[in-house]
């Protein structure tokens, strides 16, 4: 277990490297804090001297994104959560992005981490999460695995959260490549209200241009999917030379992309959060695309980060 010089807000900090790529996973909330390939960093991470800002890097389960209220029914149940977004009077991005994970398997290239979550009054569920992140020729590469390890049906969603930068591009330069057919419009407090084709529109990314002046947090859907039923994202900058790409298998069907607006400080706008969901916000109450573990059954879904 590596840690840093002093105590630091995100735990123990595990460095995994390879092939000139090197990583750094952090014990709280299991995720990731820096990436980078031959000294070039794809991350708009933060120090071991940092909270954790904006969710970067963190993994999010057993719901990705908003829920209205808080509140939802699931088989004959009403429940309630903790609002952890005031502004918006939501849930916001599960349970497990706060907690310490535990350090099961270590190589000089991956780290696996592990969580228990357990029921609560809001989510009576219990569930076993295993995260394996690993770095390559191919970049990095993550596999996550939830069981329900309770005795009754679990509602889940899961999501990833990084920040990508190009180099020697600023958010409005940066070329934004989307392989979706739609988007989610909201209403004031960040939640779905209605579907509708970005064909035509100034949300229509499927063919490669400049972010401009768009402002984005917005979620996508009608994926276009890749011969082995997955998606990749492509984020490149203006001359055509640095590219990176995040890819999910065909688990992750939306895409959340954020311009980082509302960031604060030196990260406004520094950086574009592309994030594979299985669902949609508010998916709890929707019923969109949610997925029913039953006891004993395991969801697994892989996605990474590819420099191109």
């Amino acid at each position: 277990m590596d840690f840093p010089g002093q105590w630091s807000p995100s735990g123990a900090q595990w460095t995994i490297a390879a092939a000139g790529h090197e990583a750094v996973i952090v014990e709280v909330g299991g995720g990731i804090r820096t990436y980078r390939s031959n000294g070039v960093e794809h991350l708009d991470g933060y120090t071991s001297a940092e909270l954790c800002p904006d969710s970067a890097g963190q993994v999010l389960a057993p719901w990705p994104n908003r829920l209205r209220d808080g509140s939802y029914h699931f088989e004959g149940r009403d429940l309630q959560l903790a609002i952890s977004d005031r502004e918006h009077d939501a849930a916001f991005h599960g349970l497990v992005n706060w907690v310490p994970w535990r350090l099961l398997e270590r190589s000089a290239d991956a780290v696996t981490l592990g969580y228990e979550l357990a029921a609560t009054p809001g989510y009576p569920w219990s569930l076993r999460l295993r995260s394996r992140w690993c770095v390559g020729p191919d970049g990095l590469h993550v596999e996550h695995e939830v069981t329900n390890s309770g005795g009754e049906p679990a509602p889940f969603g899961f999501a990833a959260h990084p920040y990508l930068r190009v180099p020697g591009g600023s958010v409005d330069d940066v070329v934004l490549r989307l392989p979706a057919r739609s988007r989610l419009q909201v209403d004031g407090r960040l939640l779905p209200i209605a579907q509708s084709s970005v064909v035509g529109t100034e949300y229509d990314w499927t063919v490669p241009r400049r972010i401009g002046r768009a402002v984005l947090d917005d979620t996508f859907g009608d994926v276009i999917r890749d011969g082995d039923g997955g998606s990749v994202v492509e984020l490149a900058a203006p001359d055509g030379g640095a590219r990176i790409q995040v890819w999910a298998d065909r688990r992750f069907g939306w895409w959340q992309v954020f311009t980082g607006d509302t960031r604060s400080g030196p990260r406004r706008r520094r950086s574009v959060a592309l994030e594979p969901m299985t669902c949609p916000p508010d998916a709890f109450r929707s019923g969109r695309d949610l997925t029913t573990l039953r006891p004993g059954d395991t969801w697994r879904g892989v996605w990474g980060i590819r420099p191109a």
